[in-house]
């Protein structure tokens, strides 16, 4: 008889044949930062997370560095919104000045990656820029998310993050070609050793409703689904990832993470480059819910998510569960 539970029997022998392992170094912990001074704003659909004004942002930095809290996604709010987005990429903006401080403070102690997408600069909330055409009916006008328009743009707030100190650029867009784009401003700026961690296959999703609050960039008219993914295919996944490794992408991501462990596992066995999840807001909320309900255990739920990613081919995990992970030490 084959008897599996030999190498069950004891937690010492459970961990030496353990087949999946987390490390600190795997997780990115995402920052909200807003404009002014002196502000923490909680963020009431994220039970937990809050917004920080750069000096605010500093001194919370420096609390999980702490604990080993060491890379870091920007996301910017606040900053004023224009058709063509041009507070993006602008000298100062939100995110430019949180990367001059945080640098200023934590040097190569800390690693900064920026999120690059236009949907928190833009009046009408989309990921790219629009334009308006004439329906075949003649009786209304069509909002269209131009494509190609954007790629410019989502380039010159690459560099502007870059320029400011920023480690890793992470365009979220899903805009064809923009990789490449990014990737070509970059280089002709000297930014050469700059990589790229590309939100590769991201799904136009239900998941990210917290998120709209905390980042204020929900659409103002129609949806996203003609440039995020639809959630029902898996092989246009792969497309999309082997699409930005051609273009240059260093990192390919795929998000949500939870209810696409098939996609994770899909474009582990097809590259060879790292691969990225981004555990979401609502992914992150529900646990939080369920957790203060007294409906689970929050900490054995969350590890399990977290290994569950890992399992699937994760290299790299980004969660707002990263910090309690940390400080809890529950790894």
């Amino acid at each position: 008889m084959v008897r599996t539970r030999r190498l069950r029997s004891s937690p010492i022998l459970r961990e030496l044949v353990a087949e999946t392992r987390l490390s600190k170094e795997m997780f990115i912990y995402p920052y909200f930062v807003t404009k002014g001074n002196n502000k923490v704003e909680a963020i009431d659909a994220m039970p937990g997370i809050s917004r920080f004004s750069a000096d605010t942002l500093v001194k919370d930095v420096e609390a999980g560095l702490k604990s080993g809290v060491n890379k870091i996604l920007l996301f910017g709010v606040g900053e004023d919104k224009f058709e063509d987005a041009h507070s993006s990429h602008a000298e100062h903006s939100v995110v430019a000045d949180a990367i001059h401080a945080l640098k200023k403070n934590f040097g190569s102690d800390l690693f900064i990656i920026t999120d690059v997408c236009l949907c928190a600069y833009t009046t009408h909330g989309h990921c790219g820029l629009t334009s308006v055409h004439p329906h075949q009916s003649g009786k209304e006008e069509v909002l269209e998310i131009n494509n190609d328009i954007s790629l410019p743009v989502l380039g010159k707030m690459a560099l502007a993050h870059v320029q400011a100190g920023a480690d890793m650029v992470a365009p979220s867009d899903m805009m064809d070609g923009r990789v490449a784009a990014i990737r070509k401003m970059l280089d002709e700026n000297n930014f050469v050793n700059t990589p790229i961690m590309s939100y590769s296959s991201k799904f136009a999703s239900a998941y990210y409703g917290p998120f709209r609050e905390a980042a204020d960039s929900a659409p103002g008219k129609g949806d996203r689904k003609s440039y995020q993914m639809d959630l029902r295919n898996a092989r246009e996944a792969l497309l999309e990832a082997k699409l930005d490794e051609a273009e240059g992408a260093d990192i390919v991501m795929v998000k949500p993470a939870l209810a696409y462990l098939d996609i994770i596992r899909t474009v582990r066995e097809n590259t060879m480059l790292p691969v990225a999840c981004y555990n979401v807001s609502a992914e992150y909320s529900m646990v939080k819910a369920a957790a203060k309900a007294g409906y689970i255990d929050g900490q054995k739920i969350i590890m399990e998510n977290m290994h569950a990613f890992a399992r699937a081919g994760a290299d790299i995990i980004i969660s707002y569960h990263t910090r309690e992970i940390f400080e809890m030490k529950w790894m």
